[in-house]
C-alpha cells in the first residue's frame, strides 16, 4: 500500500500502481468529471498514469491555468491528428497550448485556406465524438528516432535529437495517431467539449528566418460553449479596437514599409503622446526625480562590461565610428550608471533618483512585429534610483505607490504582481541575489499586496517585480517593472562616500511604469477603444455651425477655447449638421459644442458629450470652466 496526501492535508491509502483517477473516484464524482489532470508531488501527471510511491496529489481542472493549459494542449494534438487525416503528406512540428488557446504548425505542401479549417474542424469533432484516450508511452532516445523516421516526421527527429543521450522519451497515442509529447493530457479526445479554429499564420521554423516557413493553425477550446461564446465575443470586440486599425481612423499613427518596426507619428498621436510626457514629468518632479538623456550610441566595450554583449546581443543594432565598434543601445541603464559615475556622491544625498524617456532599439524579427505592441524602436520611461542599502525597501514601496497612482487613478486599471527570481544564466553570487529578492518581497509584504512568484524569470543583473494591467476586455499586458541590482553598481565600481568618510558601494534601483511609451499608448487605443478620457484627447471638443450664417460665431467659440487651452477644432464644411455631428462621434471627439440662431443671440452652445448625448444650451464661458477642470483634474470617465 501507498499513502496519498491529498490537498487538505488528508491522507489516504491506496494499492501501488493506482491512478490519480481511481483516487478522484474515492473522493467524489464531480471530480472525476471535471478533473484533467493531477499534480503529483508538483509535476502534472496523467490521470491514467500509475503511482510507484508515496505521493501529494492535487487535481487540476479548468479553473487552474495549468488546467487550461493541459485542455488545449489536448486540443491542439487533435487538430494534428485532423490534419494528418485530411492532409497526410504534412509533417508536423510543434504544438503548444497558449494564453486562451492553442496552435500547431505544420509544413504542407500548399497553404491551408480558411474552406480548410471548416472541414478540419468537422473532422476533430469526429475525433471528439469517438472518445479516444490518450494513451502515453515511452522509448528510448534510439527508438524515438527509429520511430519518427519510420513517420517520415523529419521535425520530430531534430527535436529529439536535440535531447539528452540519456533521457526517456515519451510519445501519445489516440486512436491511430501518434505524436512526440511530454504531456500530460486529458484522459480522451471526448473531454474536448467546445472547440473553434480562429486563424492562420506562417511561422518560421523554430522561430528563425533562416528555416522553412511553416503553416500555423491557432485555435481555442473550452468545456462549455457559454464560455468558448463568450471569448469569441471578446475577440471580435478586440478587432473593433485594434490599435492598428484605430491608428489609422483616427490618424494617430501607422508603420511603413520603408520602415518596419519604427513608427511613426501623426500629429494627432504627437497630441497624445506629448500629454502623456507631461503627466510623467509632472510626477516624477513631485517625486523627487531629475530628468536625464543618454546617447543612443555607445561603445561596444559599455555593452561587453554591462553584460548586455554576452546576455542580449542577438537583439542589438551595431555600427562603426573612427574604426572602433560602437552599439545602439537596446537599454537605458548604462548610461545612467555613467553619468552617475561623473563625480563622487556623499551619503547624503542618496537617493538619487534619475528619470530619462529614452529611446532604445532591439532587433526583432519581421514576424512578431506587430504595430505599436512590438517595435523594434521605442521610448522606456526608465529611472534608476541610486541608494543606500537601508533605504532600498522604502524606495521600491514609493514606487509601487507611483504605479498604482498611475494606473488605478489616473487610467482605470486593474493589475496583478509577479515577482521573478534568479534565472539560470545570471551574474553575481546567490548571497546578493537573496538579498535583492528579500528587498522586493519585503516591500511588497509592507504594503500587503498579494504577489506571484515566478522562479527564475529574473533579469540577469537582478529579480524584478512585475505589474500586469488588465485592460476592459479582460488581457493582461506587461507594463511596470521594478528590478533591485547589487551587480551593475559591483562590475562598473559605483561608489558613494558615507557617514565615516570611507567609501560604500550603492544599490541600484530599475524601473518603468508606462515600459515602452509606444505599447502603452496601443494599450490605452485599445482599453479605451480610441474615446480617450478628455485630457488625452488629441482633439478636445469641435465646434459645429449648423448654417453658415452661424459661422462666424461658431469661429468666435473656437477661438475662446483655444485661448483657455483647450484644444478645439471648427467645422465648416458645407454640410449637414447631423453628418457633422456622426464624423465627430466616429472619431472620438468628447465635446461636440453646436451653433445655431438660440445660441448666437444668447451667447451659448448646445453642448453634445461623445458618450451622454445632448446635454443641453449652455454659457460658452460655464463650459470652458468645466472642460478646463476636467483636464487639469485628469479626470477618468469610464464609458461602456
Amino acid at each position: 500500500m501507498i499513502q496519498i496526501t491529498l490537498k487538505d492535508g488528508k491522507v489516504v491509502e491506496h494499492p501501488e500502481g493506482v491512478t490519480p483517477l481511481e483516487i478522484a473516484r474515492g473522493i467524489g464524482s464531480r471530480l472525476v468529471k471535471e478533473a484533467l489532470a493531477a499534480k503529483v508531488n508538483g509535476r502534472l501527471y496523467d490521470l491514467h498514469r500509475p503511482l510507484t510511491g508515496d505521493a501529494q496529489v492535487e487535481f487540476v481542472t479548468f479553473d487552474d491555468e495549468e488546467g487550461q493549459l493541459v485542455y488545449r494542449h489536448s486540443s491542439s494534438h487533435v487538430m494534428a491528428q485532423a490534419v494528418k487525416k485530411l492532409f497526410p503528406e504534412c509533417k508536423l512540428a510543434i504544438g503548444p497550448a497558449i494564453k486562451d488557446g492553442f496552435y500547431y504548425d505544420f509544413d504542407v505542401l500548399q497553404s491551408f485556406t480558411p474552406e480548410d479549417l471548416e472541414k478540419i474542424e468537422k473532422e476533430m469533432q469526429a475525433i471528439i465524438e469517438a472518445d479516444l484516450p490518450f494513451e502515453r508511452f515511452e522509448l528510448s532516445r534510439e527508438d524515438a528516432i527509429a520511430l519518427a523516421r519510420a513517420a517520415g516526421e523529419d521535425y520530430k527527429v531534430e527535436l529529439i535529437e536535440d535531447l539528452p543521450e540519456d533521457a526517456v522519451i515519451s510519445f501519445y497515442r489516440q486512436g491511430d495517431f501518434t505524436d512526440l509529447c511530454a504531456g500530460p493530457h486529458v484522459p480522451s479526445t471526448g473531454r474536448i467539449r467546445s472547440f473553434k479554429l480562429l486563424s492562420l499564420a506562417g511561422a518560421y521554423w523554430r522561430g528563425d528566418e533562416r528555416n522553412r516557413m511553416l503553416q500555423r493553425i491557432y485555435g481555442t477550446s473550452y468545456p462549455k460553449q457559454s464560455m468558448l461564446k463568450e471569448y469569441l465575443f471578446r475577440l471580435e470586440e478586440a478587432k473593433k479596437r485594434d490599435h492598428r486599425r484605430l491608428g489609422v481612423e483616427l490618424d494617430l499613427y501607422s508603420v511603413h514599409d520603408e520602415g518596419p518596426g519604427f513608427p511613426f507619428f501623426h500629429p494627432k498621436g504627437m497630441v497624445l503622446r506629448n500629454e502623456l510626457e507631461r503627466f510623467w514629468r509632472e510626477e516624477h518632479v513631485k517625486q523627487g526625480y531629475q530628468e536625464i538623456r543618454s546617447p543612443i550610441i555607445l561603445r561596444q566595450e559599455l555593452w561587453e562590461r554591462s553584460g548586455h554583449w554576452e546576455h542580449y546581443k542577438e537583439n542589438m543594432y551595431f555600427t562603426r565610428i573612427d574604426e572602433e565598434n560602437y552599439a545602439i543601445k537596446p537599454m537605458n541603464c548604462p548610461g545612467g550608471i555613467i553619468l552617475y559615475q561623473s563625480r563622487l556622491h556623499s551619503y547624503r544625498e542618496l537617493p538619487i533618483r534619475l528619470g530619462e524617456l529614452g529611446l532604445v532599439h532591439r532587433h526583432e524579427l519581421s514576424g512578431v512585429l506587430h504595430g505599436l505592441m512590438r517595435v523594434r524602436c521605442f521610448t522606456q520611461d526608465d529611472a534608476h534610483l541610486f541608494c543606500r542599502p537601508e533605504q532600498v525597501e522604502d524606495e521600491i514601496v514609493g514606487i509601487i505607490e507611483m504605479v498604482e497612482y498611475f494606473y488605478r487613478n489616473i487610467f482605470g486599471f486593474d493589475y496583478h504582481i509577479e515577482l521573478s527570481t534568479r534565472p539560470e544564466k545570471a551574474m553575481g553570487s546567490d548571497a546578493l541575489w537573496e538579498t535583492a529578492t528579500n528587498a522586493l518581497r519585503g516591500a511588497l509584504e509592507k504594503k500587503g499586496l498579494p504577489y506571484k512568484v515566478n522562479e527564475g524569470d529574473g533579469a540577469f543583473y537582478g529579480p524584478k517585480i512585475d505589474f500586469k494591467l488588465q485592460d476592459c476586455l479582460g488581457r493582461t499586458w506587461q507594463c511596470g517593472t521594478i528590478q533591485c541590482d547589487f551587480q551593475m553598481p559591483e562590475k562598473f565600481d559605483l561608489t558613494y562616500v558615507g557617514e565615516d568618510g570611507l567609501k560604500h558601494r550603492p544599490v541600484m534601483l530599475h524601473r518603468v511604469v508606462f515600459g515602452s511609451l509606444e505599447r502603452f499608448i496601443a494599450i490605452l487605443t485599445e482599453h479605451f477603444a480610441g474615446a480617450f478620457p478628455l485630457w488625452l484627447a488629441p482633439v478636445q471638443a469641435r465646434v459645429i455651425p449648423i448654417t453658415d450664417r452661424h459661422a462666424e460665431y461658431a469661429r468666435q467659440v473656437t477661438d475662446r477655447l483655444l485661448e483657455a487651452g483647450i484644444r478645439a477644432e471648427f467645422d465648416g464644411r458645407n454640410e449637414k449638421v447631423g453628418y457633422k455631428i456622426r464624423e465627430a462621434q466616429v472619431q472620438k471627439v468628447p465635446y461636440m459644442l453646436i451653433a445655431g440662431d438660440k445660441e448666437v443671440e444668447s451667447g451659448t452652445v448646445a453642448v453634445r458629450e461623445r458618450s451622454e448625448g445632448d446635454l443641453g444650451a449652455q454659457p460658452l464661458e460655464a463650459v470652458i470652466a468645466d472642460l478646463k477642470g476636467r483636464i487639469e483634474t485628469r479626470y477618468l470617465r469610464r464609458e461602456s
